[in-house]
């Protein structure tokens, strides 16, 4: 008997500690209101219908996209961004940027 309520309390102590693991920080499916819990930082980025899509920054370069439609995560993507100078610059012909 005794051993059975040490084999008993130690699954109970192990299954306890498995609740105050890392939280995932997205899953395929997720609502949008656990989401934006999570996330305070997200901003939405475009409607379109019955789809909201979200941005998330993540530092300097990188940023995620999450896509809900009727309140469940379908789509989550990840983009860097690129400096704003790179786009002002002008195109040559064959396709190369100019230096001057």
């Amino acid at each position: 008997m005794k051993k059975f309520l040490i084999i008993v309390s130690t699954v109970f102590l192990l299954g306890s500690c498995s609740i105050f693991g890392p939280v995932p920080e997205f899953s395929q499916g997720m609502t949008e209101r656990k989401f934006l819990r999570q996330n305070k930082e997200a901003v939405l980025s475009a409607l379109d219908g019955t789809s909201k899509t979200y941005r998330v920054n993540r530092g300097e370069n990188f940023y995620v996209l999450a896509t809900f439609e009727d309140g469940k995560l379908i789509k989550l993507e990840e983009r860097e961004t690129f400096p704003a100078w790179m786009d002002n610059r002008p195109v040559e012909s064959d396709g190369f940027r100019m230096n001057f």
